[in-house]
């Protein structure tokens, strides 16, 4: 009689188990959960009382590599190279900067692809856009020193001793590339939110 209550508890236990299990197994299966984006999981991550504006981080990462490239190439390079020179390897230099670290810096850091095209001009995500990113930082690089000439021109006028001379050193050539990169930028996405609203406009009137 004691064996046959000890085989029924036995019994009653393993089945009260298996229950729990199948319980905690159904509550745990993820198949049928639906798919949430990393932007909108972001949304109900704990936030701390300070946090880094987007665009803040995003204009510092351009601003650093900026003036590193600077650092590198102007100032490692520019006492051996003179003229012609000097232009084609400092663009091919801001070019593969741009290209290798900052855009693929700004890829792994968006939230979802393609949320942070708006923060570049060449967004192509190919081999050769670099040969691409090489030609745009050749007309930033004129831009910044057609910059330092016209301020030194404006500062010291015509004479041969000039009186206060702008040098071209990290800090200021990050910022010059920084916000001659935006610029464009700017100028780009303007547009084709431009075209974009004329498109809309265009479809809708048919």
């Amino acid at each position: 009689m004691a064996k046959n209550n000890k085989k029924s508890v036995d019994k009653n236990a393993s089945e009260y188990y298996k229950l729990k299990t199948d319980a905690v197994e159904k509550l745990a299966d993820t198949s049928n959960a639906p798919i949430v984006s990393e932007k909108e999981l972001k949304k109900y991550k704990s936030k701390g009382k300070f946090r880094i504006p987007e665009w803040l981080k995003i204009v510092f990462i351009k601003f650093w590599f900026g003036g590193a490239a600077c650092y590198f190439f102007i100032w490692g390079l520019g006492m051996y190279l003179k003229n012609l020179d000097f232009i084609v390897v400092v663009s091919i230099g801001l070019g593969l900067v741009t290209d290798i670290f900052i855009n693929h810096f700004l890829r792994f850091l968006e939230p979802e692809k393609g949320d942070y095209d708006k923060w570049m001009m060449i967004t192509v995500r190919k081999f050769w856009s670099v040969f691409l990113n090489i030609i745009y930082c050749t007309v930033l690089f004129f831009c910044i020193m057609y910059t330092y000439n016209t301020v030194n021109l404006m500062i010291n006028g015509e004479t041969n001793d000039p009186v206060l001379f702008i040098g071209v050193e990290p800090l200021l050539f990050g910022l010059l590339y920084m916000g001659f990169d935006m610029l464009f930028i700017g100028i780009k996405n303007t547009f084709i939110k431009i075209f974009r609203d004329a498109n809309k406009k265009a479809s809708g009137s048919k």
